[in-house]
């Protein structure tokens, strides 16, 4: 049985979030809501399935510890951080972005980004996922990598030649028509990137894999690929960020431009009119003649 004597340290958690709600994270509206609340203190989000659920891929054991630990430990830490701030000064991507590349914030970067980096990886994993994708972004997919196959090729061996700690992702550029594979080391992270949203990843940390498969990494990512890829998450992201925007509303006390309206044929007069016309217009024409005659 898993040791649970440490379960009163860990930060509060809550409910699995409603799947892929928009975010409310300035700058990423295509991203999900991940569960870790919009402003701090930050809670560890919800599993959105058991700890067992992803194995033989991914044992309980790695999952209890690489989750209640791991990303717990980065909740603690980056809320201890935070302590001397006012409650909700700022969201999480804010604060990712606001320490990225601050050496003198080296310490809030590296918390702040492995709580956002988790909350995304446990959303991006369910069980019998992985394969084949379906739905816009095979075409995207496709397009960019010449088909599954090539991707597939290149995504694992991204993942196996990742030097030390890291991440491995699968990411849209700009307005998600073009994919790319990037890898970020540490706590590095593609939300950093302007014009830049992650649609998978994987964590090519040592916690996240070595309790199964010791130092065998390329049969750790293998598997995950083939077997807990969560298309459907990268699918609803990319259809997000793919939606047209919502046209600006008109500024307050400016009066909203009228449609254009079709153009009308000139109007003619009603058909009994035009009848009733005819006669008068026969007499006229009669007493004009008898006039000259005279």
């Amino acid at each position: 049985m898993l040791p649970r004597s440490a379960a009163a340290a860990e930060p509060t958690r809550r409910v699995a979030p409603r799947a892929n709600p928009a975010s409310s994270e300035a700058g990423f509206p295509a991203l999900p809501d991940l569960g870790h609340g919009p402003r701090h203190p930050f809670v560890l989000p919800a599993l959105p399935y058991a700890e067992g659920a992803l194995a033989p891929a991914i044992s309980a054991r790695t999952v209890y510890f690489h989750y209640r630990r791991h990303h717990a430990g980065y909740v603690a830490a980056l809320n201890r951080l935070l302590a001397a701030r006012p409650p909700g000064a700022e969201p999480l991507v804010t604060i990712i972005r606001n320490s990225a590349g601050d050496p003198a914030r080296a310490g809030l970067f590296n918390n702040a980004a492995q709580v956002w980096n988790h909350s995304f990886y446990w959303r991006n994993l369910t069980p019998g996922g992985g394969g084949r994708p379906g739905g816009i972004i095979a075409a995207a997919i496709d397009r960019s990598f010449g088909g599954y196959p090539a991707f597939r090729e290149r995504l694992i061996a991204a993942a196996i030649s990742q030097f030390g700690s890291g991440w491995v992702w699968l990411c849209a550029e700009g307005d998600g028509t073009g994919l790319t594979i990037r890898r970020t080391a540490n706590a590095e992270t593609p939300i950093q990137v302007p014009g830049v949203t992650p649609l998978l990843t994987i964590d090519v940390w040592e916690h996240a894999y070595y309790l199964d498969t010791q130092n065998r990494r390329a049969d750790h990512v293998t598997q995950l690929v083939d077997r807990l890829l969560n298309w459907s998450f990268a699918n609803r992201i990319l259809e997000t960020l793919r939606r047209p925007a919502n046209p600006t509303p008109n500024p307050p006390g400016t009066a909203a431009a009228a449609p254009p309206q079709p153009e009308r044929p000139a109007r003619q007069p009603p058909a009994t009119l035009q009848r009733a016309s005819a006669p008068a217009d026969t007499r006229a024409a009669s007493l004009a003649r008898l006039a000259r005659r005279r």
